[in-house]
This record gives C-alpha cells, sequence and structure tokens, in this order.
C-alpha cells in the first residue's frame, strides 16, 4: 500500500469519527504537533485521548473541502483546503513523517493568526 494511501485512510476515518482504525497507523511513540508548532502530543494514548475533544480542538464548523495527497520519500504531505463558520476559505499542510507502513511524526502548518481568528 502506497503512504498516501494510508494517509487517506486517516482522513477517512477522522471523517467517520472511527478514531481507533486511525491510530492504527502510528507507532507507540509518536509525536503530534499541532497549529502554533508550540503542542506538542508523545505518543499514541495521549494522541488518541486528545481525539475524543476533536470538536474542541477545531474551529466552529470546521469543514475539509478538498483534500490532496503529496507522497515522497517516506513521508506524506496532505495539502488541505477548509472552511470554518469565520473563516471563508483557505489551506493548510499536514506533514506525515513514516518509519516503514507507520506514522511517527504529524506535524500541521497552518496560518496561525487566521487560525486562531477561526474561533
Amino acid at each position: 500500500m502506497r503512504l498516501a494511501d494510508i494517509v487517506q485512510r486517516g482522513w477517512q476515518a477522522v471523517g467517520s469519527g472511527d478514531f481507533d482504525t486511525l491510530v492504527a497507523d502510528y507507532v507507540e511513540e509518536m509525536t503530534f504537533i499541532m497549529p502554533g508548532q508550540t503542542d506538542i502530543l508523545e505518543g499514541k494514548q495521549a494522541f488518541r485521548a486528545a481525539l475524543d475533544g476533536l470538536g474542541e480542538i477545531l474551529p466552529p464548523g470546521f469543514e475539509i473541502t478538498e483534500l490532496r495527497q503529496i507522497e515522497g520519500d517516506d513521508e506524506v504531505v496532505s495539502i488541505v483546503a477548509w472552511r470554518s463558520e469565520k473563516v471563508a476559505g483557505s489551506q493548510l499542510a499536514v506533514l506525515f513523517k513514516f518509519t516503514g507502513d507507520k506514522i511517527y511524526q504529524e506535524r500541521w502548518f497552518v496560518d496561525t493568526e487566521q487560525w486562531k481568528s477561526a474561533f
């Protein structure tokens, strides 16, 4: 399976609220770096627990409107077009780093000022 397919499967799991399927594609000692690059979750259990509060982490009315995957050696970048109640449309990027077929790091790149204004 291509790495981009693994990432796409994860986005689909998020969309359906199937977080256990999502975290199955991560290594135990993974890291998740959130928008702003200062908040870091370490470990699959912490990541899974945070997903239960996903509605509080994302801006009100957050919706993905388009999703593209760009695959490189041991990494995939998702280009995410999104909108929310306060933002008519924008994009962000998410970098997924792999070891074998498992993700060991997920890092979000977003316009932090726009992101803050979306809340």
